[in-house]
């Protein structure tokens, strides 16, 4: 080999290093993925009390979370606080060009295909996954996985699956009270404190509150809990340095999980809605 090229070979391995280290990262994430998600029919043939565990623990909290009801509670204020934004902003903006009445019809169409399903995706981000991250990478560094792995048992079967089924399971009720919580505080925001008629807005809401863009909302939560969950449960599967590592897993799931649920939303957004744009009138 020729002196330059001598000297190209090592600049040409330090530009290349990085951009190979992290496609193998991605390969053991789909891998991670790929396992996690094949793991699922196992959990309910043999770790079902384990799950049963998980979807108590998640949905109401231990010690001091628990008293305030936990993910449940969480889920709650924040689709009720989106719900009274909505109300005060879409009433003031409407009020301007004289088309207050159509609040119903905001409610009907913000909540339905974009506020709820991304509150419940943030929130479960930020305390179901957040959560599932810190355990299982205080277990990797405590070397509690590997010791499941000695006596035979399948870890990420037993640790991740299992949190990603009580992840889904429980997405459904913390969906459906999100939504409810939301449409609720846009009604109440709407009709006490700007005082339009219950029957007006009744009216716009149930004309445009198509059933078709609830299921859809419904699939598109669904997506979202699992994206998350397995984020989070790689992360704090692949835990390493300590302490301090499992606090910087923590951090990078939640912002994987968080982008991810974003993209979620505007591909949905534009695979359903971006062809037709139009306004479904139910009834």
């Amino acid at each position: 080999m020729s002196a330059p090229a001598r000297q190209i070979l090592p600049r040409v391995q330090n530009t290349t290093r990085p951009l190979v280290s992290r496609w193998n990262r991605v390969g053991e994430q789909v891998e991670f993925f790929a396992r996690t998600m094949a793991g699922c029919k196992d959990v309910w043939m043999y770790y079902r009390v384990e799950l049963l565990r998980q979807i108590a623990q998640m949905s109401l909290g231990v010690g001091a979370l628990a008293l305030i009801g936990g993910t449940i509670v969480v889920v709650a204020f924040l689709s009720s606080q989106v719900g009274s934004l909505i109300a005060i902003q879409v009433y003031s903006s409407l009020a301007n060009v004289g088309i207050e009445a159509l609040t119903g019809f905001a409610s009907a169409y913000v909540n339905t295909r974009l506020a709820g399903p991304v509150v419940v995706g943030i929130a479960m981000a930020a305390t179901i996954g957040a959560g599932a991250t810190a355990q299982l990478g205080a277990m990797r560094i405590n070397e509690e996985i590997d010791a499941l792995e000695v006596i035979g048992v399948r870890s990420i079967a037993y640790l991740c699956s299992t949190r990603l089924v009580a992840g889904v399971v429980l997405s459904i009720p913390l969906y459906c009270l999100g939504m409810l919580a939301a449409y609720t505080a846009t009604k109440l925001g709407t009709v006490l404190s700007y005082g339009q008629s219950t029957g007006v807005y009744d009216h716009y809401f149930n004309t445009f509150l198509d059933p078709r863009d609830v299921m859809l909302s419904f699939i598109q939560a669904l997506a979202m809990a699992t994206i998350v969950m397995l984020i989070h449960t790689y992360y704090g599967y692949t835990a390493a340095g300590g302490p301090a590592g499992v606090g910087a897993a923590v951090g990078r799931a939640v912002r994987a999980s968080l982008v991810a649920v974003i993209f979620v939303l505007l591909f949905v957004a534009m695979g359903i809605y971006g062809q037709a744009g139009g306004l479904n009138i139910s009834g």
